[in-house]
């Protein structure tokens, strides 16, 4: 038996099938090549057309069947990974009525901080464990008080994974590690947040059917089974967004465990038990993907914008001569440390665990007579690992203790000296695994579908590729030049 895993992302939408018996990937593929386009009519507009997620994931899954020699007849479930936050809106014919607003769109901000006061700070992080910032729900605010003739036409609202499970079989449904994710889910009713809803103006009637993230949640339709090749009525049993996905994928799943990713941006997402959130909002709180009305399961998530982007900006500026593999061996002919070289990277927006601050890049103490091309790649590696590393104190105060970082091994990973920086100065053991969102949506969807009897099982065959532990005479010259840095960036 097989399934389909679908990671929608915004750079692109990423197809892989796996082998239940085995748990093996079969064989993966990607689309576009090239970075999937986000339109921007205005700065700081952010949008995409959901169509072109469907059309992408149409030519991945093109390829993956025709280098799979398999019995189509044996795929028994899809799972669905999506980019967190976005909105989809459609009319009664289940028509999309504009492009949707995706996760860096940042125009709702105003509404999400005026809606913080007016329900009441204390209650907005109590219940929904977030301020409604800039998420999906004020988005929607956003389209109601500009666009008022589409928001009339308004049947129902989806985040990007309820649109791909939309195309697929026809029916409409959420789930509540989504609305949780969109800030329209109240953690101690548990149900949709009636004070959000009555001070946004929305009627209930736009939020769909409400779903399992592990569940049957519609079937592959007879009409779509044949314009993607398929055999109709395969289970569409598993959904979640793209970080709460991204744990599943490398299964952190209990209270304690964390896991990680530094591509262009990075996230370290630790799971609690508890209820509890950061006043000043720095980090976020969300349903974790086996979150229950009984068992807690929340997902804490700091997010840093500044990451991968950095070193890929000094790829293409300061060492063209260079591939990431060359540049990370200039960077490892440095001592740690840098030389009292200090770099901070948030070159990219502003950081919402600055508090929304964007204070920019920083290149601090650079000595002409000392510093060389290497440091300059080292202080870069460095500065993300304390980013990391600053973050994690402010989870900290929410009850996540790292102790064991897990991610996958690719992106930032892939260099020795960011994952040693940041095993030494987060005291962290770091384990890397060969997988991803595609294949952890696939392990999801093979057990939400019954084909595995637990979590436990669907997770058995994950391999751990590779161990980082801290080395104890790093620590010393990293601790003096983080608290070198935090000065810099206070």
């Amino acid at each position: 038996m097989y399934s389909l895993g679908f990671d929608i992302g915004s750079s692109s939408v990423k197809v892989a099938l796996l082998d239940v018996t085995t748990g093996k990937a079969v064989n993966s593929a990607f689309y576009p090549k090239e970075e999937m386009a986000i339109l921007s009519p205005q700065a700081e507009w952010a949008e995409q057309n959901p169509s072109d997620w469907w059309n992408n994931l149409k030519l991945a899954l093109k390829d993956v069947l025709a280098a799979s020699d398999i019995d189509k007849s044996t795929i028994k479930s899809i799972g669905i990974s999506y980019q967190m936050h976005g909105l989809v809106t459609v009319d009664k014919n289940g028509e999309v009525l504009r492009p949707a607003i995706i996760w860096c769109d940042s125009r709702a901000i105003e509404y999400g901080n005026r809606a913080f006061e007016e329900i009441g700070e204390e209650h907005c992080l109590s219940h929904m464990l977030n301020s409604p910032g800039n998420f999906t729900a004020s988005k929607l605010k956003w389209i109601k008080e500009n666009e008022p003739e589409t928001f009339a036409r308004i049947h129902k609202i989806m985040l990007p994974g309820d649109y791909i499970a939309y195309k697929l079989s026809g029916d409409i449904v959420t789930t509540k590690g989504g609305l949780s994710e969109g800030i329209f889910w109240d953690f101690k009713t548990q149900t949709v947040s009636k004070e959000l809803l009555n001070n946004y103006g929305f009627s209930e009637g736009v939020i769909p059917t409400i779903k399992e993230t592990f569940e049957i949640q519609g079937l592959l339709s007879s009409e779509t089974a044949k314009e993607l090749d398929l055999n109709p009525g395969i289970a569409i049993s598993y959904r979640a967004g793209d970080q709460p996905n991204n744990a599943l994928s490398l299964n952190v799943l209990n209270p304690g465990e964390v896991a990680a990713t530094a591509g262009t941006s990075g996230v370290v997402y630790g799971v609690s038990d508890q209820l509890k959130y950061d006043p000043a909002s720095r980090i976020n709180t969300f349903a974790h993907v086996n979150h229950t009305n009984i068992d807690n399961r929340l997902g804490v998530m700091l997010c840093i914008n500044g990451t991968g982007i950095l070193n890929s900006w000094l790829r293409k500026n300061v060492a063209a001569d260079l591939d990431y593999v060359q540049m990370n061996h200039e960077a490892e002919a440095v001592k740690p440390g840098s030389d009292g070289l200090l770099m901070l990277p948030f070159g990219n927006g502003a950081e919402r665990v600055l508090k929304n601050e964007n204070p920019g890049a920083t290149v601090k103490n650079l000595n002409f007579n000392l510093h060389r091309r290497g440091h300059l790649l080292r202080a870069a590696q460095e500065g993300i690992a304390f980013s990391f590393k600053y973050g994690m104190e402010v989870m900290e105060q929410t009850g996540i203790e790292t102790n064991v970082i897990r991610a996958g091994k690719a992106n930032m990973f892939l260099s020795p000296v960011f994952r040693q920086t940041l095993s030494d100065i987060s005291g962290s053991t770091i384990e890397l695994y060969e997988t991803d969102g595609a294949l952890g949506a696939a392990r999801g969807a093979a057990y939400g579908a019954g084909l595995y009897n637990s979590i436990e099982e669907a997770f058995s065959s994950l391999e751990k590729v590779e161990v980082i532990s801290p080395i104890p005479e790093n620590i010393d010259a990293l601790e003096v030049a983080y608290e070198n840095w935090k000065r810099e960036l206070i």
